[in-house]
């Protein structure tokens, strides 16, 4: 199948139940789960591409050679690549839920206990990434709880609002020093209904990445602290609700980092080895061999003007079906 032309039709849907249909319906022998997933094939190597964007689809545009419009690329391009490839022997394709947001990989980690494969590749990223290190998360929410009240009548009374405000700034200062290994992300803020009632809570969603198991954990029990500190300070109380956990680590064997530089070579190209978070890492928590691939070239990942190249999808199905081979299956 074209990849090209399966992405065209792919890119306007919104909705991951919407996305599966199509895949299933261009999938010979599709199956499917409770979940969502799609899969089809036999075999030890499971290749794995998601379904659902960061940002609702909307029908891409073209401006020159480029084709822009949320989630075109990630991970549209991924699946129309991996749609796009035959049927093999040896080779289970698959199609996952909840990679993106707070779905915690349930998809890929579903598949992956389902099928026990022997060997998992994400299909997803720009040409010439590859992710042969997992980045590990933590994903949470933090909420400050006050008694609320009139803005003048009850004037003094903790604000939630102002905990939150003291427990980000606190925390930003605390990755700034960090550094490059590790990264905090802050979004969903919400806090209040009216300009002149004090709120009786204020939250936000928080994200903590680092490259190591360890500095995961110590950077995750620092923010708690802080963020407990915050709350003490202004008088109010705190819960934290953990929403999601990603592992970090790596099981990229000698044997699937040969067979992506063979299979790169084949487009003039050399691997640009990287740390990711991917559904790859479903894989890694259980000590599979696995690494993400990337098969499109483009930008603007997981913003409106998000772009690719639609001609670079065929290479990317060139160097999956390279790495196929070099792995001996397919």
């Amino acid at each position: 199948m074209d990849p090209v032309r399966l992405l065209l039709e792919l890119s306007p849907l919104a909705g991951e139940g919407v996305r599966g249909e199509f895949v299933a319906a261009h999938l010979p022998r599709a199956r499917r789960d409770g979940l969502g997933n799609v899969w089809a094939g036999e075999g030890p190597v499971l290749l794995l591409a998601h379904l659902d964007t960061v940002l609702p689809p909307k029908p891409p545009r073209r401006v020159g050679e480029r084709l822009y419009g949320p989630g075109v690329g990630d991970n549209s391009s991924g699946v129309a690549v991996l749609l796009s490839l035959p049927e093999m022997p040896g080779v289970v394709r698959g199609f996952t839920v909840g990679e993106e947001g707070l779905g915690n990989l349930k998809g890929a980690r579903a598949l992956v206990e389902t099928l026990a494969p022997e060997v998992v590749v994400a299909v997803d990223g720009y040409l010439p990434g590859v992710v042969d290190r997992a980045l590990g998360s933590v994903r949470f929410r933090i909420t400050f709880l006050g008694r609320g009240g009139h803005a003048w009548g009850d004037r003094g009374t903790p604000n939630p609002v102002f905990a939150l405000a003291e427990g980000l700034s606190r925390l930003h200062t605390l990755f700034k020093e960090v550094g490059g290994e590790a990264s905090l992300n802050a979004s969903g803020l919400r806090g209040g209904e009216a300009v002149n009632a004090i709120p009786k809570e204020a939250s936000a969603l928080l994200e903590i990445r680092a490259l190591e198991e360890g500095a995961l954990r110590t950077l995750y029990h620092k923010a708690q602290e802080v963020l407990e500190e915050a709350a003490r300070f202004h008088g109010v109380g705190v819960s934290l609700e953990v929403l999601g956990r990603r592992p970090a680590g790596s099981t990229a064997t000698p044997r699937l980092l040969q067979a992506v530089e063979v299979a790169l070579a084949k487009i003039g190209e050399r691997p640009q080895f990287q740390p990711g978070s991917t559904d790859a890492s479903a894989a890694i928590e259980r000590g599979i061999p696995a690494l993400a691939l990337g098969v499109y070239r483009g930008g603007g990942a997981h913003t409106p003007e998000e772009w690719v190249l639609p001609q670079s999808l065929w290479e990317g199905r060139e160097v999956l079906l390279a790495f196929l081979k070099a792995l001996g299956v397919g």
